[in-house]
């Protein structure tokens, strides 16, 4: 999954067939989904309730994004081409 972060007061969400829903599988943070598709949206962990993850896919491009990190690239199957980039076992 690609993902971006953002400040809350800078993101601005249209949601207009209240499709939007939450899902908190630990008290710690929660994922924001489609109820319709089911596509991942968001992330936001409560330890830092000032930011918000905003899954890349969400975005229109052209979005700026580049990629800087990889995680648990460890994990990847053959068929993903691995960026060469510093990479992280865990977040």
């Amino acid at each position: 999954m690609a993902a971006t972060a953002a400040d809350t007061a800078d993101l601005e969400i249209e949601d207009k067939g209240s499709s939007l829903r939450w899902f908190y599988p630990v008290p710690e943070s929660g994922y924001a989904f489609c109820s319709e598709c089911g596509s991942s949206l968001f992330w936001q962990s409560h330890a830092t309730p000032d930011r918000i993850s905003v899954c890349a896919g969400t975005l229109n491009p052209p979005t700026g994004l580049r990629t800087t990190q990889a995680w648990w690239t460890t994990e990847a199957s053959d068929y993903h081409a691995r960026p060469s980039l510093e990479e992280f076992d865990t977040e």
